[in-house]
């Protein structure tokens, strides 16, 4: 009887009310992932026998990331900052023009990117006691941005009571 109670309560807490908004999904809907996949799709083709070379001989304007296999940097791409932050590739590239640096986005990915390597190589390092198993603890673009462009700065305003 308790456990069927617990159950409804659970439910009806769950479930908003006329006038109430249903709470915000975890992970966010990832709207531009299937744009995302017809790209990578394309560039994978675009590259066939060529996955395994060195992204920087394929590929020109490599800036980071020099030594990763070009079909490896454009999974890296795909996963760490277009899901990661939710858009496509053109919202830092212009499509079929990947190398151009009209962009200033490109420049702030970067940035961000040597950001995230701090942290995660030098500053949670230094934190005594802080162990995760078996990795040691990361930050990476979702941490902040959680599939959106502007990255999670504050909490919402806490209900008026």
């Amino acid at each position: 009887m308790r456990a069927s109670i617990l159950v409804m309560l659970c439910v009806g807490l769950s479930r908003p009310t006329l006038g109430q908004q249903a709470p915000p999904t975890w992970p966010p809907p990832d709207t531009a992932r299937a744009t995302r996949e017809t790209q990578l799709r394309r560039a994978l083709a675009e590259i066939k026998g060529k996955e395994a070379l060195p992204a920087e001989s394929v590929y020109r304007e490599i800036r980071m990331m020099t030594g990763v296999p070009a079909g490896r940097l454009l999974r890296i791409m795909d996963l760490g900052y277009g899901r990661s932050l939710g858009v496509t590739c053109t919202f830092c590239h212009v499509e079929d023009q990947w190398d151009r640096e009209d962009s200033t986005r490109k420049q702030v990915a970067r940035d961000m990117s040597a950001m995230v390597h701090a942290i995660n190589d030098t500053l949670l390092r230094r934190i005594e006691g802080l162990r995760g198993k078996p990795e040691p603890p990361i930050v990476n673009c979702t941490t902040c941005h959680r599939g959106q462009t502007k990255p999670a700065i504050s909490l919402e305003a806490p209900p008026q009571r």
